[in-house]
């Protein structure tokens, strides 16, 4: 068992960057054949960082003091990943085995440490973990301060978008082809229990997915997650014990004033002790599961849409036949993917049934409002047009 838990993050680092198909790694499959995302071939020139550690020259063509030797062309910039460090032992299991794998991959790694400023020790507790990121020899280390703000949705979802805004916007500057997040095991299956709690639908219960498109050409991988098994919270804790990391407890994780607190403290706990162990690792089952239904949903939602939708005065129409020909899992989703494309309008499902009854039971009733959006059965097609203030975004 002697740093078995180092092999296994190492492993799944290695291997979630060559699925990745980054450049400058093994041509294997790339993102889209994780989370349906472009492969991110356009980043080879990462122009504007050669500056980033790990861009030296390889051995034998060492140049001379004062540039390259003559005809040997410059070698190309390492493409960067930057790690998501908080200083918490997932997030520092998985920096030590960037640090270790990236290069070898013919990578640079970086780390972005996002200051939430929500704890009184916030900016020492960040200047640690840089200081760990530059131990372990990751470079560049960018720490971002953010500020949380909720607007209805919670502490934890305001922290959440912060976070990965910040996350956003350091990769655009840096250049970065990645970001990777620690995700656990043990986090999907809170997720899936989050989503179970709040009635949220296959898409929820998916839970996180191993790898998606965070901005144009920049992906965010979870290889704890995409790991065959899934990479968990005992094992992150023991890799920093194998390599003598000390790591950082959150104490939001026991605060159970927070959902997620809760559920890790309590109901999971609570599930394995009446259901017998193994509780967590089938909820992230469930979720790769529900992940692979609601992407071939989604897969033929976007075939029907190409079919049916079509420009009407002031918004979007959609043929009712068509939609009543459909079964309710896909005309549902067809309804709130026009919804949230063209409104940027995420319907619950109380509004969804509204408007398919507008299709299924339709009986010459009025028009609709929902939030943002005024919906009406007219000559055949159930037609949506913006209420004021929505965004229209299909005719972008």
């Amino acid at each position: 068992m002697i740093q078995r838990a180092l092999l296994d993050t190492r492993r799944a680092v290695r291997n979630a960057l060559r699925d990745a198909a980054l450049p400058g790694t093994a041509a294997l499959p790339g993102i889209a054949a994780l989370s349906g995302t472009a492969a991110l071939s356009g980043t080879a020139a990462l122009s504007g960082t050669a500056e980033l550690s790990g861009t030296t020259e390889p051995s034998g063509t060492a140049a001379p003091p004062g540039g390259v030797r003559p005809g040997v062309a410059a070698p190309a910039p390492r493409p960067l990943v930057l790690v998501a460090l908080s200083g918490g032992a997932d997030s520092l299991a998985l920096a030590a085995a960037v640090a270790h794998e990236a290069p070898r991959l013919g990578l640079s790694a970086g780390a972005v440490i996002v200051d939430h400023g929500l704890q009184r020790d916030a900016a020492a507790v960040a200047g640690t973990a840089a200081d760990l990121a530059r131990g372990l020899g990751l470079a560049p280390v960018r720490l971002v301060g953010v500020r949380v703000t909720d607007d209805g949705d919670g502490p934890e979802a305001a922290a959440r978008a912060a976070r990965y805004d910040a996350l956003a916007r350091t990769a655009e500057a840096e250049r970065a082809a990645a970001i990777l997040t620690a995700h656990t095991r043990d986090d999907q299956a809170e997720q899936v229990l989050l989503g179970l709690a709040r009635g949220s639908g296959s898409r929820s219960l998916a839970g996180i997915p191993p790898a998606r498109e965070l901005a144009p050409g920049v992906a965010i991988l979870r290889p704890f997650l995409a790991a065959d098994p899934a990479i968990t919270r005992a094992v992150t804790e023991a890799a920093c014990a194998e390599q003598g990391l000390a790591f950082w407890r959150d104490p939001h994780n026991a605060d159970p004033a927070y959902a997620r607190a809760r559920v890790r403290a309590r109901v999971l706990p609570v599930l394995e002790r009446e259901l017998g162990p193994g509780v967590a690792a089938a909820l992230a089952r469930s979720a790769d599961l529900a992940r692979e239904d609601a992407e071939a949903f989604d897969a033929m939602v976007d075939e029907q849409i190409e079919e049916i939708v079509e420009p009407a005065e002031a918004g979007i129409a959609v043929s009712a036949a068509a939609l009543a020909a459909n079964p309710a899992a896909l005309r549902h989703r067809i309804i709130r993917r026009v919804a949230e494309v063209e409104f940027g309008i995420g319907l619950g499902r109380e509004h969804t049934l509204a408007i398919a009854a507008l299709v299924t039971a339709w009986r010459g009733q009025g028009p609709l409002h929902v939030p943002g959006i005024l919906v009406t059965r007219d000559r055949g097609r159930i037609v949506f047009t913006g209420a004021p203030g929505a965004r229209s975004g299909m005719e972008e």
